[in-house]
C-alpha cells in the first residue's frame, strides 16, 4: 500500500505540473522571461540548488530523481517556492526530450555527471553540474567539447565563482600587489563522523538501484554506498579533494590564471601523501591528504583535514592563501585579508553570498560564458584528478599540461580514463 501511495503521488504530481507549466514555453516565454529547469538529482545539494535557481526567476518544471521517497519529500518544498507543482520522473532521458525544459540541473552523484551532461548538450538542454564535473581527465575534456559543439551554456557548481569577495581577491592577486608569489595554499579542515561498516543489504523498495549505479561496477547494496555516503567510494567519487577540495582549489587556480592566464595553469608534476588514519570504518578515501603541485617557479599545496576543525590554517576552516615576497594574501569563506612584510596593514574586504543560480539563467538568455564555465571547472577538477591519481599509484608524477597526458608513464596514462559498465558507456561527442 506505501509502495502504491509513492507511485500515486509520483504520477498525480505529473500530471499537475503539465497543465501549470505550459504557459512557461521558451518559445512563448514573452515577458515572462522565466527560464524552465529540471531538476536530476533531488537531495541535498540538488535541492538547494534548485531553489536558489527559484529564488532567482526561474521554474522548476521537473523532478527527476531514481529514488520516489527523495521527489515525495523535496516536491513540497519547491512547490510552496514557486507556487506550482513541479512534476516527477525516474528516467532522466525523459526529462531530456521535453521541449518545454530550457536547462537541467545535475546534482546526482558524481559518476553520472559525464554521461548525462553530454546526452543534455545533445539534446540542446544548457546545463548546471556540480562539482567535480567529472570523475576523470578525459570526462573533463569530453563535457568541454559538447558544450562547445552544441554551443551550451553550462555553469560548474563552484559556486565561490559568482561571490564577490572571491572576485576582488583573485584581482588582487592578478595585480602584482603581493611580488613574486613563491607559494599557494589551499586547504580543507573538518570532521567526517564514521560512517561504521554494515552489512549488505536490501535497496530502499522506492529507488531503481540498478540505475543509481549506472555505469559504475555492480555491487551487491550496502547503505554505505548509496545516499550522501556514496562520496567516500572511489566507484562513485573523486574522494575529498574532489568533494571539498574542490572549492578551494578552484579559488588557487583561479588567481593562477590571473598571473599566468587560463592556457598555463596546470602543473608539471604532481605529489600526493594521503591515508586513513583516523576511523577505521568503511570509507575508502583518505582522512588527511597533502597535494603538492610543482609549476616550475612557485608551487601550489592542498591540505586536508577530516579529523578535526580545530586551530585550522590561517585561522579559517577551509580557504587558499597566496605567499608573495611582497604580501601575503588569506582568502576565507567570507572575506579576504592581505598581510604586508613590513606589518603594515593591508585591505581587508568582506562579501556577500554568491549568487551562481543567478549567474546561470542571465547567460542563458544572453548566451554569454558563465562565472564558472565548463572550461574553468575542468581545470580545477583536473587538479583533483591529478591528486587521486598521485595518490592511487603511490608516487610523484610528472604532467604535461599541453597534451595533458604524463608522456612515457603508461600506469598514469591508464588512469585519463576508466572502465563503464554496459549499457551505460558514453554517447560520442
Amino acid at each position: 500500500m506505501e509502495q502504491e501511495n509513492r507511485r500515486s503521488f509520483v504520477r498525480n504530481a505529473s500530471a499537475l505540473a503539465a497543465g501549470s507549466f505550459l504557459n512557461l514555453n521558451p518559445a512563448a516565454r514573452g515577458a515572462n522571461e522565466k527560464v524552465v529547469l529540471a531538476l536530476i538529482g533531488a537531495r541535498n545539494q540538488g535541492r538547494g540548488d534548485a531553489a536558489r535557481a527559484i529564488k532567482a526567476g526561474a521554474a522548476i518544471k521537473t523532478i527527476c530523481d531514481i529514488d520516489e521517497e527523495i521527489i515525495r519529500q523535496v516536491s513540497p518544498e519547491l512547490e510552496k517556492a514557486q507556487g506550482r507543482a513541479p512534476g516527477s520522473e525516474r528516467e532522466f532521458r525523459r526529462v531530456l526530450d521535453d521541449k518545454e525544459v530550457d536547462a537541467v540541473i545535475i546534482a546526482t552523484p558524481d559518476h553520472w555527471h559525464t554521461r548525462m551532461a553530454l546526452l543534455a548538450c545533445q539534446a540542446g538542454k544548457d546545463v548546471y553540474v556540480e562539482k567535480p564535473l567529472s570523475q576523470t581527465i578525459r570526462e573533463g575534456q569530453m563535457i568541454r567539447d559538447a558544450a562547445r559543439k552544441y554551443k551550451r551554456v553550462m555553469q560548474v557548481g563552484t559556486q565561490r565563482r559568482s561571490a564577490e569577495h572571491f572576485q576582488s581577491a583573485v584581482e588582487y592577486v592578478g595585480s602584482g600587489k603581493l611580488g613574486k608569489i613563491c607559494m599557494i595554499k589551499a586547504w580543507t579542515c573538518q570532521v567526517r563522523r564514521t560512517i561504521g561498516n554494515p552489512p549488505d543489504g536490501t535497496p530502499p523498495a522506492s529507488a531503481d538501484y540498478d540505475t543509481w549505479l549506472g555505469p559504475a561496477p555492480k555491487r551487491l547494496f550496502n547503505p554505505n554506498r548509496f545516499h550522501y555516503n556514496w562520496r567516500f567510494f572511489w566507484d562513485y567519487g573523486n574522494s575529498e579533494i574532489g568533494n571539498q577540495g574542490v572549492h578551494v582549489l578552484d579559488a588557487a587556480i583561479w588567481g593562477i590564471q590571473k598571473i599566468r592566464g587560463v592556457e598555463n595553469c596546470l602543473p608539471l608534476r604532481v605529489s600526493s601523501t594521503a591515508g586513513i588514519y583516523w576511523l577505521d570504518d568503511a570509507k575508502e578515501v583518505p582522512d588527511a591528504q597533502v597535494v603538492t603541485y610543482d609549476y616550475g617557479n612557485f608551487m601550489l599545496i592542498w591540505e586536508l583535514r577530516s579529523f578535526g576543525r580545530h586551530r585550522p590554517l590561517e585561522g579559517t576552516p577551509y580557504g587558499a592563501a597566496f605567499y608573495g615576497s611582497e604580501a601575503t594574501l588569506v582568502l576565507g569563506g567570507n572575506s579576504w585579508t592581505v598581510y604586508a612584510k613590513d606589518g603594515e596593514a593591508g585591505p581587508t574586504v568582506k562579501g556577500p553570498a554568491e549568487e551562481h543560480e543567478k549567474n546561470f539563467l542571465e547567460c542563458i538568455k544572453s548566451r554569454k560564458r558563465p562565472n564558472a564555465d565548463v572550461e574553468l571547472g575542468r581545470l580545477s577538477t583536473t587538479l583533483c584528478h591529478l591528486g587521486n591519481i598521485s595518490h592511487h599509484l603511490r608516487r610523484d608524477v610528472r604532467f604535461d599540461p599541453k597534451t595533458e597526458t604524463f608522456g612515457d608513464d603508461k600506469a598514469a596514462n591508464a588512469m585519463l580514463t576508466k572502465p563503464y559498465r554496459s549499457p551505460y558507456t558514453l554517447p560520442k561527442v
